[in-house]
């Protein structure tokens, strides 16, 4: 199981899996759930190497090296410490 914590919130997630509903739960505010809009953009304070890729959306977006798009980061194991 991967622990994906967002401003103190800890919320598992099965390893492999997108961490959107993890995020939403802890608070994140989305808008088209799509990697369109960039609302859920969040800030990766630790863990980013236990995320998948960027994704096509989110390498369009401009993120910063330590952003991503919780809409459409997938876990891959371990933890990951973000804020939004």
């Amino acid at each position: 199981m991967a622990c994906i914590v967002i401003d103190g919130v800890a919320m598992e997630v099965a390893d492999g899996s997108p961490i959107i509903d993890a995020c939403e739960e802890a608070g994140v505010t989305f808008g088209c759930r799509a990697g369109l809009c960039g609302s859920c953009v969040i800030v990766i304070e630790s863990g980013m190497e236990n995320l998948e890729a960027m994704t096509p959306e989110e390498e369009n977006m401009g993120l910063a090296e330590n952003q991503r798009l919780a809409c459409q980061a997938v876990s891959r194991s371990g933890t990951v410490v973000a804020s939004y």
